[in-house]
């Protein structure tokens, strides 16, 4: 049935819980795993005050912020698969819009299904209209398990 399996994770709670769940379908049909976190790309503070701001928190400094956080999220994600014995490549890609690089990431990996959480960090607006699930099985021709 499904052999390579993407797990979107954002680092939250509900992420890692389907992270869980898509590792354990990835040992039922003897699959493999990738888990991806996608990084928004730095965006300049605009303003007179950004100056200040914008030295304080370079875009070099973002970066290793960002790829930190990614780290930590995808290490949560690769312990569930080891858990269950299952094989997990991690991937971080930047870009504007998380559902994009989660779709992108799984063309470029040929994945063939996608296990994801309901809504992640985004909050009430997130989980009501325009959320990245949304967008992600909206845009995607391959089935999305949507864990909640």
């Amino acid at each position: 049935m499904y052999r390579h399996i993407l797990i979107p994770t954002d680092g939250s709670p509900l992420s890692l819980k389907a992270a869980k769940t898509g590792a354990r379908l990835a040992k039922d049909l003897k699959a493999k795993v990738t888990a991806v976190y996608v990084i928004p790309p730095y965006t300049p503070p605009s303003g007179s005050e950004a100056i200040v701001y914008a030295e304080l928190y370079s875009p070099k400094k973002y970066k290793a912020d960002m790829e930190k956080h990614a780290d930590e999220a995808l290490s949560k994600v690769r312990a569930a698969a080891e858990k269950e014995d299952v094989v997990c490549e991690t991937v971080s890609s930047v870009e504007r819009s998380p559902w994009e690089g989660i779709i992108k990431t799984a063309q470029k990996k040929k994945c063939d299904a996608i296990v994801m959480a309901s809504h992640g960090r985004r909050g009430l607006a997130g989980i009501l209209l325009g959320s990245e699930t949304t967008k992600v099985l909206t845009h995607t021709k391959i089935p999305v398990l949507v864990c909640r």
